[in-house]
């Protein structure tokens, strides 16, 4: 089945867009800007573990194209804005708690790689980010280059393969003295997620051509977020005039 979603319209409102791969600092620089210029926190991310954790409740294998898109027609995704976080409902039912766990991670990577689910998922970003009132930061990883190809601004973060996997491995609140293996195990997992999402026939992980492009390996947190910030501040003076 190709991939043919319809044209993006250029943006209604304001629309950050942030992609890169996982652990390269997206979701707390999202965060950050949506605090700091009043804009709403969109985190696809988050709908495609939404609907891995509704295929894996159905028993719905993750390698069955037409069984998910099948699934999308009977399915309602909505993030609201929560204490710190946005709350993801799915089908009415609050499920935020339920996303983070590394099976249900891993299986929205595999679900993203479907047609039809991204067809569905792009489609519900747009109107999100459409309705918006005070406009988004959207982050994921096809967010500038297939969901707002005209956003206002675009950035990508990376980082090495390495620091990433660090992150994320502090992020589990791990002791110091865990197994060096844990540490390694994260990290291979992360490459191996970079492969599926760079290498997937539909939307696959890249940099939009006129994205700002930040690499998080040897910055401080401070560092990213003064950048970021400078970077949105400019482009919300002065959309007329492209940021690079």
């Amino acid at each position: 089945m190709p991939f043919s979603a319809a044209p993006a319209p250029s943006p209604s409102s304001r629309i950050i867009a942030i992609d890169g791969p996982a652990g390269a600092g997206k979701s707390t620089v999202a965060a950050h800007l949506a605090r700091h210029f009043g804009l709403l926190n969109l985190e696809t991310g988050a709908m495609y573990r939404a609907l891995a954790l509704k295929a894996t409740e159905r028993g719905i294998p993750l390698d069955d194209p037409a069984a998910l898109t099948a699934l999308t027609a009977e399915t309602t995704i909505a993030l609201t804005p929560g204490d710190g976080a946005n709350r993801v409902l799915l089908d009415g039912r609050d499920v935020t708690a339920l996303l983070r766990t590394p099976e249900i991670t891993a299986a929205a990577s595999r679900v993203s790689v479907h047609p039809g689910v991204r067809h569905w998922m792009v489609a519900a970003q747009r109107s999100m980010g459409q309705t918006a009132p005070t406009g988004v930061v959207m982050e994921g990883r096809d967010v500038g280059t297939v969901v707002f190809p005209d956003a206002t601004l675009k950035l990508f973060l990376d980082a090495s393969v390495e620091a990433r996997g660090d992150r994320r491995f502090l992020q589990t609140g791990v002791t110091p003295a865990a197994q060096a293996e844990d540490r390694d195990s994260i990290t291979r997992d992360i490459a191996a997620r970079d492969e599926r999402d760079r290498t997937r026939e539909v939307s696959p992980l890249r940099p939009a051509d006129d994205a700002v492009r930040i690499d998080t390996t040897a910055m401080t947190l401070d560092e990213v977020l003064d950048r970021a910030t400078a970077l949105v501040e400019a482009a919300l003076q002065n959309t007329s005039n492209p940021v690079r």
